[in-house]
């Protein structure tokens, strides 16, 4: 009888122990995710800034040709 209440109250603690530890898993499982949700923000910022260096390229090679077409229009208009 004594064996089987000691055997008991080791089954109990076990049982403490896992209940311990899957709240650690769940705990740590919320962290992951909330890191997983930062990251997909920051790709998304990321994603915006790729779209913004894509802008200002398209406008830095519209301002190369500037010169050549008012080149063009001088040369149209005063010849």
């Amino acid at each position: 009888m004594h064996d089987a209440l000691a055997l008991s109250a080791d089954a109990i603690a076990l049982f403490a122990d896992a209940l311990a530890l899957s709240a650690d898993a769940i705990a740590l499982f919320a962290d992951a995710m909330a890191l997983f949700a930062d990251a997909i923000a920051l790709f998304a910022d990321a994603m915006a800034l790729f779209a913004d260096a894509m802008a200002l390229s398209a406008d830095a090679m519209a301002l190369q040709g500037l010169p050549n077409l008012i080149r063009y229009e001088l040369m149209k208009c005063c010849t």
